[in-house]
């Protein structure tokens, strides 16, 4: 990574694609909704940041539960969050978020987002990521060629109120049924025990792991590109961006290849969403031969 200077951007001046960002609207409950998403966007600058693939969820539980969001609730959050990307150009991308325990509404949205100009689905705590019901929507992922987000709680050894939180092990089960799709395995840094999860996806070649979260343990960098390799991690912050960003710096003292880091940065971004999703980088890395098949 280049040396950072106080005139530079903190990451360094090479592209950064955020696979894993969030912001508000006016229907949230939250007044500050402005101030917030305009704060993400002005740290976003400081740090680098290329492009932000973001999502909305719903009304944030305002209306209705969070991880439970209605239908009107999830199409407010959807429709929010594609006007965000249509006012902020090329530095913001959309996921379409959907609630998989209405599959008929589920599969309408993706249809009516991705056609709006989303790159990607979402997927929150509506529902283990092993459960049947997430089969049709990955089905349809793998027919339209974008890559699924998953929120993921590493290692969860018990229920949590008002959400169907996954760990690692069930996104693996997921992906297996699914080999053409590439999964998201959100926050490798939040949400419990991260070692556990690595076994979990060393040998499940189309789930890769997003840096995001606000754990910066000792180690969790170096067992990560040990686990899984830098060809199946990606770079998010989610709501932390300062944890995101010591990651980044981290990545230095790990022992990658400028090639390596590269690819975390930004490459294997740009080749698992579809071909063309990112006009801000000066060139999309080229598509892979599957990527490619998926896309056709």
């Amino acid at each position: 990574m280049t040396p950072r200077s106080r005139e530079g951007p903190l990451a360094g001046p090479e592209p950064l694609i955020e696979v894993h960002a969030h912001f508000l609207h006016a229907r949230c409950g939250r007044k500050d909704w402005r101030e917030r998403n305009a704060a993400r966007l002005r740290a976003g600058e400081r740090i680098g940041i290329t492009v932000h693939v973001a999502s909305v969820l719903g009304t944030w539980g305002h209306t209705s539960p969070i991880y439970f969001p209605s239908p009107a609730d999830v199409a407010l959050g959807n429709d929010e969050m594609l006007a965000l990307q249509r006012q902020e150009g090329d530095r913001v991308r959309s996921y379409v978020t959907v609630n998989p325990n209405d599959e008929r509404h589920a599969l309408d949205e993706i249809d009516r987002c991705l056609a709006g100009g989303a790159i990607g689905i979402k997927l929150a705590a509506s529902r283990r990521a092993d459960d049947p019901l997430l089969d049709p929507i990955a089905e349809e992922a793998a027919r339209r060629g974008v890559p699924v987000l998953q929120h993921v709680w590493q290692h969860r050894r018990r229920d949590w109120p008002g959400q169907e939180a996954s760990d690692g092990v069930e996104l693996a089960r997921l992906a297996v049924r699914h080999p053409t799709v590439p999964f998201i395995l959100a926050h490798i840094g939040g949400g419990g025990d991260w070692q556990h999860t690595l076994p979990a996806l060393a040998d499940v070649p189309n789930v890769y792991v997003d840096l995001s979260g606000s754990g910066v343990d000792r180690g969790m960098l170096d067992r990560t590109v040990a686990a899984v390799g830098p060809a199946r991690i990606v770079w998010g912050s989610d709501l932390t961006m300062e944890t995101g960003l010591a990651k980044l710096w981290a990545l230095d003292a790990v022992g990658l290849s400028r090639e390596d880091i590269a690819a975390i940065r930004w490459r294997n971004a740009a080749r698992i969403f579809p071909p063309g999703s990112f006009p801000a980088l000066a060139s999309d890395a080229p598509a892979s031969p599957r990527a490619a098949a998926r896309a056709s």
